[in-house]
């Protein structure tokens, strides 16, 4: 497995990274660090000092102007120096200029929180990051030089050479690990926070919310096309058809094949009605969640135990992904627990439906086996609910659903 940070290759692999490309890595963003650091520290002093000097004449606004300009500048390089030890790039939280221009640029940074971020990051750096960058290399590998160097002066320190060496090989950990460090530290400070994704994570919640309900709507139009539309007229027609029964002779070859013919739509009908409640069942539209499940489970293989007692109508999206959850639950206990009995349990707590699917089959249930269980949590996690299984081998399995009812 490819490692994507330093610190991630040093938890998972210790000893295969010193035969990586990552100390050498940490080692350069290490020095770079220093680098820049130090010439970002010289240039920031000379912005202060020449603001302070124009302070008298424009009352500040050269300090205000230089020091937001310096921290956008500064943190941009930060986020492209970052790939060193973090192959996964931070995403650049500024929003585009409302106007062209260097003015519109410039007002638009200066009331975005990030450029502010920004500055208080730089203002850190400075004063402390690349001074710990610069510790921790000469700890790392100056330290241990002069210490492997102390028998020159004095040829009785030998051992002293030998804890040298020892240190020596630890510096590609130490590097490595305190690269790591850094590099969370830089993302945490640097990375767009929640504030200023709200929007972009609002506006894909309400879209997957408006995709939900467009599906749920579309079932229920074909369930009512089927039972309005299709159904109906089978059911005309075999009233036309025992009809015309009554006006032959009983034991005709044309009464027979009536018969037949009457047997033959009955079941279309049976088998349309049964589909049309796969698509979206009426129960479910017309008196609700409990009285869905009720006819559910008259109808399946498995003997049910239904417990839903719910203080009001939910909302229909809920009420639907729940149905179809309980449903596809039950499904799979009659195909692959070997169950011999079944529990569902509903409560509403507070604005939460919590939901339970209980068999005493012989457990094993896994997303990997292919049991269906990864379209059930995909179908609660549209509904931004969650679900969680307990399916120890030998039994039981119970399933646990929670959909807010927002």
């Amino acid at each position: 497995m490819r490692h994507r940070t330093a610190w991630q290759a040093l938890g998972q692999n210790p000893l295969k990274v010193l035969g990586s490309s990552w100390p050498w890595r940490s080692l350069a963003y290490l020095l770079s660090g220093v680098v820049f650091g130090a010439v970002t520290s010289v240039v920031l002093v000379i912005a202060l000092v020449a603001g302070i000097v124009s302070l008298v004449v424009l009352v500040g606004a050269p300090i205000l102007l230089g020091v937001a300009v310096s921290g956008v500048a500064v943190t941009r390089f930060e986020r492209w120096r970052l790939r060193l030890v973090d192959l996964d790039p931070v995403p650049d939280p500024h929003q585009a200029p409302e106007r062209t221009g260097p003015t519109g640029w410039v007002r638009t940074r200066l009331r975005e929180p990030a450029t502010w971020r920004e500055l208080g990051f730089t203002a850190v750096s400075a004063t402390a990051l690349w001074w710990m960058d610069f510790l921790v290399l000469a700890f790392a590998l100056v330290v241990p030089v002069l210490v492997i160097m102390s028998p020159i002066d004095d040829p009785g320190a030998w051992p002293l050479a030998i804890v040298g060496l020892c240190l020596l090989a630890a510096a590609p950990y130490t590097i490595t690990a305190w690269a790591g460090a850094r590099a969370a530290v830089t993302r945490l400070m640097l990375a767009p926070r929640d504030s200023e994704l709200g929007r972009e994570l609002t506006d894909v919640r309400a879209s997957r919310a408006r995709l939900v309900d467009a599906f749920d709507a579309e079932r229920r139009r074909i369930e009512r096309d089927l039972h309005d539309g299709a159904q109906q007229r089978l059911v005309s027609l075999n009233v036309l058809l025992g009809l015309a029964a009554l006006d032959t002779e009983p034991d005709s070859p044309l009464a027979g094949q009536l018969a037949k013919a009457q047997e033959q739509v009955t079941l279309a009908v049976d088998e349309l009605r049964e589909l049309s409640r796969g698509v979206h069942p009426k129960a479910l539209t017309d008196h609700g969640l409990a009285a869905a499940v009720e006819n559910l489970s008259a109808r399946s293989a498995l003997p049910v135990t239904v417990d839903i007692r719910l203080p009001r109508r939910l909302p229909l999206s809920v009420e639907t992904t729940a149905y179809f959850v309980i449903a596809e639950a039950l499904t799979n206990a009659t195909k692959h627990s070997e169950a011999t009995r079944t529990e569902v349990h509903a409560r509403l707590h507070t604005d939460v439906l919590v939901l339970s699917v209980r068999d005493n089959g012989v457990g094993g249930a896994s997303p990997a086996a292919g049991s269906g269980l990864t379209g059930l949590a995909d179908r609660a996690a549209a509904a931004d609910g969650r679900l969680r299984i307990s399916s120890p081998p030998g039994g039981p399995t119970l399933l646990h659903v929670e959909l807010p009812c927002r």
